[in-house]
């Protein structure tokens, strides 16, 4: 056995700090192992979703529509985009939760990249909505949703999902640094999020609402997301509504993201 001495410590190169990219992957990993310890979590991510599929659309698509198949076709697009955006919330609770516990001051001890532990919740998310997704569009299909687009369509709303719900997530990150306890961050989080999500086209078409409000609809992120992830599915989508489909979430990771990084190192 070789004799470990001092000189040979010294002779030993230091181990190459890990990357940036590594420093996520590892983060996102642990955001990998919650659910494979508290599976249960999901059950609240999957059901809220579900819910308004099945009541929309067997309690209001005849009203709404004219008959639930059709509606369907209109709906089930826009409850993705609905499911990403409730679901964003929870990585602003995660992160109180984890922040209340001290792992954060653990965290910025560690030579690692700032942003890491944050990045890790954000795979949490995207892991999340793409879960919720899938049950989401399975349910679809069974009812009768028929994406026009086939296979190709559905990937691209779900890349257009993924992206949705990257930009989203910062906003409740920041959140989740500012608010001390989970509860709290949910609650803000969807007293914010309903009026942006209800006043949108998700549910109905924004002709026969007041003109003030169609005003706002017409604007509302929410409305460009579902309008191209629609079009994406029909296989209709132009290069102009996908743009306007990723200006917010663009435009919120540009402006939260430094943001998250000052308040992480502020606290």
């Amino acid at each position: 056995m070789t004799e470990i001495t001092p000189a040979t410590l010294r002779n030993t190169p230091r181990p190459p700090r890990p990357s940036a990219l590594s420093n996520a992957l590892t983060f996102g990993w642990r955001a990998v192992l919650k659910f494979r310890h508290v599976p249960e979590q999901l059950f609240d991510l999957i059901m809220t979703p579900l819910m308004f599929t099945l009541l929309f659309t067997f309690v209001f698509g005849g009203a709404l529509a004219g008959s639930t198949g059709d509606y369907l076709q209109f709906f089930l697009p826009g409850i993705l985009v609905q499911t990403v955006a409730f679901n964003a919330v929870y990585s602003g609770m995660g992160l109180s939760t984890d922040l209340g516990k001290g792992l954060f001051d653990r965290f910025r001890s560690l030579p690692i990249w700032p942003l890491s532990p944050f990045a890790g919740l954000i795979v949490g998310d995207m892991m999340r909505h793409l879960i919720a997704g899938a049950i989401i569009l399975g349910i679809g299909l069974i009812l009768g949703y028929r994406p026009e687009a086939g296979l190709p369509g559905v990937l691209g709303a779900f890349l257009l999902l993924l992206a949705v719900g990257f930009g989203i997530g910062w906003v409740f990150i920041v959140l989740g640094l500012v608010i001390r306890t989970p509860t709290t961050v949910m609650t803000l989080g969807f007293t914010v999020l309903f009026p942006v999500v209800f006043a949108s086209n998700i549910m109905v078409e924004p002709e026969t609402m007041p003109d003030w409000l169609r005003a706002f609809v017409d604007v509302n992120p929410i409305s460009l997301m579902t309008t191209a992830m629609r079009g994406l599915m029909a296989g209709t989508a132009s290069l102009a509504e996908i743009a306007l489909a990723l200006l917010a979430p663009a435009v919120l990771t540009a402006a939260l993201a430094p943001l998250t990084l000052w308040l992480y190192r502020r606290k």
